[in-house]
């Protein structure tokens, strides 16, 4: 026979009084009210209320929780709602007695904290609902048991910025999760995160909030990313998931639960929004330059909750539907009576990743058995718009492919059928190479392996093999041409190392003596492997060949075969022609400067080549007369050497100012990026615009841009100064394939992208130049692998060919 609440209460004062300690009056209240729940027929439920514990109520307390089981309890709710003092060990070791009977756990300002978390990561719980608001978690790795878990709320977990791999896959009957006011930001690892969750049902990064006329200051609005200060956080208590309770957890599953209000119950939340404001640091305004800049404000796209309707978030977060078609749609969504067509809905609270663009058609399209997402309900309708934005502007696997496919698989069929492999995809991907493609094979590892590797591998270079406690900050570097292996970096301090970026030791070190600044062209010679240019913002340029410098970092340095160029002041960029013959110089001025490499000297400088400084000059790679220019004066030009550059060949302009051009492996395209996210690809034979990248701005005239391509011409990357992210995009379609977010090695910290470059040898492998926002950080090299994750990096790696990628043209 289960034993009352009366004799429960009874041997929790004896117990008190065999510890010698009072008994506490808010344990003797919790019981009293457990016991009027009973008389009324309610849910028996004890309520333990950890802000009213001390250590010294802790064991009486334990020795009734560990007797719960046989009791007339049902279940037992744990809250804390401010700063506690009870030691947090003993807080879990209560939890823990209750085991099966444990209901609900909130705990809001938490104050136990990193060990408290740690335990309950590792080893979980048994409550069926977990509120961690506030907590400090950075990257959610939620690895223990939590079997009877059907909601769990992470808001206002301002240090949350991603996802370990396997965090949710403990959690099988987990039915809503909550993570507003968090820093989650990748759409690609949230899914991936999120897919391990098989009953979620109901997800949310925002709350949506009906607010007709409602004054914007009354929410304490933020600009910043991170969540007020002054937040009323007793307000969560009121914020319910739809058709949840925010005092009795079972109507969450209870299927006679019906709401009476549902226009109200849609817009039932009352919290702020904010927009993210990223703090600046110093960084350039080309692709080799430094300028300062200040702090910024972002805008940033939302898909609308409803089909059909794309909307900006303005910076005031307010937002007015006055037209017939939103009326239809909200009275074709909801039972309930609209008296006005003139509403205002707002976002509060919302993480980052609500921000990208397309975000809620990603979500539905990559989770069809979510029902719920921030609070809107899903309908057939919007499953079918997200379907079709979703392979409109995305690619589900590398060189469209369809459906997830083992290496094994893909092995056995070159096996059989000779190296032919039949693409279930091959009829949708005509500007791919055919079935019979001899790039297939690879291309197909490159889908299966990217299919089963959503968070790919991030390792920031370490120099070894340094005598000196030599700190290095890089400013520019390069791939070897030729050497897969070989990488070299210019430094902040006019240092030009190279690396062997596989084993991490130097190869080759150059110190600056007082020769040169901050190194910002850097190129190597393609005939001659052992050789490269390099420029320095004072205008110094050389020519090194390594094999006649030393590997160690030693404070004697001579070298006879440097070769010395006339200085071209404020340089930017160098780059060498085809042939190894001729470099062109370019920097802050309309000119560009054009250098013989056998003799060493200037041959001819070219005047007012743009209106405004040239940030970028590039040759072709085949080509050994033709070179693109770019420049803020918001043209990119093209010209010959065989005609005197007088005059270009064409000119494209871009809306804003050109941080950088290139040209791709073949030759065939240039790609042109301007500040803020403006990416395109034109016809190299005449200038013709053949592709616009759909990446949102941020509205900053200071977001400099960089792109380069990978896989050969295949794909190009892209990222910006001002953001944490590099963007992978199908260079035929322009449709996104990853976004790589990048994460700084201490708590809290971002990385942003000074430059980058794609591995020539390696499909799918990339290095970012990236530096922290944190003041005095240096900026390190990050080596990224998109087809390896976590440990699996090496095995991965040894897989890929060590030649040059074969869709790079001739």
């Amino acid at each position: 026979m289960a034993v009352d609440i009366q004799t429960l209460e009874d041997r929790y004062i004896d117990s008190c009084r065999r510890h010698g300690v009072l008994p506490n009056t808010a344990i003797l209240s919790s019981f009293f009210k457990a016991e009027v729940k009973k008389s009324c027929q309610e849910l028996c439920s004890l309520e333990i209320i950890l802000d009213d514990l001390k250590d010294i109520d802790f064991a009486p307390l334990l020795d009734v929780c560990m007797n719960l089981d046989t009791s007339e309890i049902e279940a037992v709710d744990v809250r804390s709602e401010s700063s506690c003092v009870l030691n947090g060990e003993y807080a879990l070791s209560l939890m823990r007695a209750i085991n099966q009977k444990l209901q609900v756990v909130d705990l809001q300002d938490l104050s136990f904290g990193k060990d408290f978390l740690r335990d309950i990561s590792r080893r979980g719980l048994a409550c069926q609902v977990l509120t961690l608001k506030s907590s400090r978690f950075q990257k959610l790795n939620l690895i223990g048991e939590f079997m009877h878990m059907h909601t769990l709320n992470l808001d206002f977990s301002s240090t949350l910025m991603s996802f370990q791999e396997d965090c949710f896959n403990c959690m099988p009957n987990l039915m809503c999760l909550s993570m507003c006011d968090t820093r989650i930001t990748n759409l690609w690892t949230t899914v991936a995160a999120l897919s391990k969750l098989p009953s979620l049902v109901e997800l949310r990064f925002q709350y949506w909030q009906y607010c007709n006329d409602a004054d914007p200051e009354t929410y304490n609005i933020s600009p910043c990313g991170k969540s007020d200060g002054n937040a009323d956080f007793s307000l969560l208590n009121s914020v319910p998931f739809i058709g949840e309770s925010s005092t009795d957890t079972r109507e969450l599953t209870d299927p006679n639960f019906s709401v009476e209000d549902p226009l109200r119950n849609f817009y039932s939340f009352d919290e702020e929004v904010s927009n993210h404001d990223v703090q600046s640091m110093v960084e350039d305004s080309s692709d080799d330059s430094e300028v300062d800049f200040t702090s910024l404000n972002h805008r940033y796209w939302l898909s609308d909750v409803f089909p059909g309707w794309n909307f900006q978030v303005p910076l005031q977060n307010e937002l007015t539907l006055q037209n017939e078609e939103m009326k239809e749609s909200l009275q074709g969504t909801f039972t309930g009576h609209i008296a006005d067509i003139s509403m205002k809905y707002m976002s509060r609270h919302a993480s980052p990743i609500c921000y990208e663009k397309h975000y809620r058609e990603f979500m539905i399209a990559s989770l069809p058995n979510l029902k719920i997402l921030d609070n809107v309900h899903i309908r057939k309708i919007d499953k079918e718009r997200a379907t079709g934005i979703f392979s409109q502007y995305f690619e589900y696997l590398p060189y469209r492919w369809k459906h997830k496919e083992s290496v094994v698989n893909i092995l056995q069929k070159r096996e059989i059928k000779s190296g032919h492999i039949k693409a279930r995809s091959s009829k949708c991907r005509p500007s791919y190479p055919s079935g019979k493609s001899q790039y297939l094979y690879t291309r197909s590892l490159s889908a299966a392996k990217m299919g089963s590797s959503t968070w790919p591998f991030l390792h920031p270079l370490s120099i070894l093999g340094c005598e000196l406690d030599k700190g290095f900050r890089p400013r520019q570097f390069e791939y070897h041409p030729s050497d897969s292996s070989l990488m070299v970096f210019g430094t902040l301090d006019g240092e030009v190392v190279v690396i062997n970026h596989e084993n991490e030791h130097i190869v080759s070190y150059i110190p600056s003596l007082g020769a040169m600044n901050s190194v910002l062209g850097l190129c190597w010679l393609k005939k001659y492997p052992s050789k490269l240019i390099a420029g320095s913002d004072n205008g110094s340029l050389k020519l090194y060949d390594i094999r006649h410098t030393p590997k160690k970092i030693t404070g004697i340095y001579g070298n006879s075969s440097c070769v010395t160029f006339d200085e071209f002041d404020q340089l930017t960029s160098v780059h060498v022609n085809s042939t190894d013959e001729l470099f062109l110089a370019s920097g802050y001025s309309r000119n560009v400067a054009l250098y013989d490499i056998n003799s060493g000297k200037r041959l001819e400088v070219f005047t007012d080549m743009h209106h405004g400084h040239i940030n970028v000059v590039k040759f072709a790679n085949h080509s050994p007369s033709i070179f693109a220019t770019s420049s803020f004066d918001q043209d990119v030009k093209m010209w010959d050497l065989r005609q005197k550059p007088i005059h270009p060949c064409f000119t494209a302009s871009s809306s804003r100012g050109n941080v950088m051009v290139c040209f791709s492996p073949d030759d065939q395209y240039i790609l042109a990026s301007a500040v803020d996210n403006e990416v395109k690809q034109l016809q190299a034979v005449d200038g013709r615009l053949h592709l616009v990248f759909d990446i949102a701005s941020t509205g900053s005239s200071q977001n400099y841009t960089r792109s380069y391509y990978l896989n050969g011409r295949d794909y190009i990357i892209s990222g910006s100064c001002d953001e944490h992210v590099v963007r992978v995009c199908c260079a035929q379609t322009g449709r996104r394939l990853r976004d790589i977010s990048l994460e700084g090695r201490s708590l809290g910290s971002s990385m942003f992208v000074q430059s980058l470059r794609g591995d020539p040898f390696r499909d799918f492998n990339l290095s970012v130049l990236a530096a922290y926002m944190r003041p005095g950080s240096k900026s390190e090299i990050v080596k990224v692998n998109l087809l390896a994750s976590g440990g699996h990096a090496k095995d991965d790696s040894d897989d890929q060919r060590l030649c040059p990628s074969p869709s790079m043209g001739a």
